[in-house]
């Protein structure tokens, strides 16, 4: 359904270590920098890219806004908490844990504000 999610950010070097700590260790692949300046993540065909703002103005985080990335184990979300709370990001809500339905969740804000949720699917 979607092609790509877009956010913005006040340091792309403080941006880009969090975001390759964080999909590195979901098993994923470092960003890229593409010809306009903006931090590519490229997924299969969906992309999460980084930028700052065309206007000129600082980059905020939506208030009430989720950015959820799929994992493939728990160790995996561990992993990506773990990583993310070592670079730059702040831990947020509870430690990474199951929910009632079955799947393994934790979340974070970016170095921006931005708040990330990883998680697996729940069980069957």
């Amino acid at each position: 359904m979607f092609t790509h999610v877009m956010i913005g950010s006040n340091d792309l070097e403080l941006a880009r270590r969090f975001y390759d700590a964080t999909f590195v260790a979901l098993g994923g692949n470092p960003g890229e920098m593409d010809v306009r300046g903006r931090l590519v993540y490229v997924h299969d065909d969906s992309r999460l890219m980084i930028t700052t703002p065309i206007d000129g103005k600082p980059a905020t985080a939506a208030n009430g806004g989720t950015i959820g990335i799929a994992a493939l184990t728990p160790d995996h979300v561990s992993a990506w908490h773990a990583a993310g709370a070592a670079n730059g990001g702040t831990a947020i809500e509870s430690p990474p844990s199951e929910r009632p339905n079955g799947s393994f969740v934790a979340y974070l804000r970016d170095p921006d504000g931005n708040k990330l949720s990883a998680r697996t699917l729940p069980s069957a």
